[in-house]
């Protein structure tokens, strides 16, 4: 069961400027830092609240570190802005596959490592009316490791 806005991923540009402007103009603070190199980004993570199940809601900044990554193509089409919403949920795999059984195409076979160790899958924006989704199941733990 999918519990919260995990959170929303917003394509950049230059992470560092775009930080500034959330700290500036919102006072939200960067919680986690990392390198994804699987999937070509250095992203940000701001917490914005807590939330009833123990998670938290974030937004992450992505900056791609190479123009072949996801999300180096999506920026090069579309410019910075909104790049996908993540859902919250104990189970991605349980979740996964009953959204799958619903004909939405999930795509990954099996979820991935993504920010904080937590576990991630997408499902296919042309299946949830143009919006790239991720799933998201928190690692046990929600510490930053800057």
């Amino acid at each position: 069961m999918l519990t919260r806005i995990d959170h929303i991923g917003i394509a950049c540009f230059d992470l560092d400027k775009t930080v500034e402007f959330y700290r500036a103009t919102y006072g939200f603070e960067v919680f986690h830092t990392e390198v994804n190199e699987e999937q070509g980004v250095r992203e940000a993570m701001l917490k914005i609240n807590e939330t009833s199940d123990g998670g938290a809601s974030y937004l992450q900044l992505l900056e791609p570190t190479r123009d072949d990554s996801a999300v180096g193509k999506w920026l090069k089409k579309n410019g910075e802005g909104v790049h996908h919403i993540a859902f919250g949920t104990a189970d991605v795999d349980g979740d996964a596959a009953a959204i799958k059984d619903k004909g939405v195409r999930v795509l990954y076979d099996e979820p991935r490592i993504g920010s904080m160790g937590s576990r991630i899958t997408f499902l296919h924006p042309k299946d949830c009316h143009g919006v790239l989704t991720e799933l998201v199941t928190s690692a046990p733990s929600e510490s930053p490791e800057h």
